[in-house]
């Protein structure tokens, strides 16, 4: 029984993601502020919580929506990241595209981490990377995105 629970779950979460994906069609991540930018790429952390750099560097124009926990962060764009705040613990991240592609990661407090979201032929595909790496990464190819907040909507163009 909790398996159709959780194969339900799942195919809510897709219906979902890909109504986001078509109403994202007309739609765009707002992009941040040179300042904004400019200021997330120190690569500073808090205390009393994980930051984390989910990047794609992929050129492909597939688009994909990136959630962390049930939790809608926007849609990712060629060269571009999010820098997101979370608590101490476990996190899944998602990329609902024609897939639902995953990644389990582990955080601590006062810690950065970069994770890298690839998408190829309609896949999206995360990996955890090295700091250096991601912040050499970041730094040189990427602009950041502003997260979607709660409840908020696409902005048309």
């Amino acid at each position: 029984m909790n398996r159709l629970r959780v194969m339900k779950d799942c195919a809510m979460r897709r219906i979902i993601g890909l109504l986001v994906l078509w109403i994202a069609g007309c739609a765009s991540t707002p992009q941040a502020t040179r300042e904004r930018d400019t200021e997330a790429k120190q690569f500073g952390s808090s205390p009393a919580t994980a930051t984390v750099y989910i990047y794609r560097t992929s050129a492909a124009p597939d688009e994909t929506v990136l959630w962390i926990d049930d939790r809608l962060i926007g849609a990712t764009l060629p060269y571009s990241y999010f820098r997101v705040q979370l608590d101490a613990g476990p996190h899944v991240f998602t990329g609902l595209a024609a897939d639902a592609g995953r990644l389990a990661l582990e955080t601590r407090p006062g810690k950065v981490y970069f994770v890298e979201h690839a998408i190829s032929a309609g896949q999206s595909h995360f990996r955890p990377v090295a700091a250096e790496m991601g912040k050499k990464v970041v730094t040189n190819c990427c602009h950041l995105l502003e997260s979607w907040a709660p409840g908020q909507r696409p902005l048309l163009r």
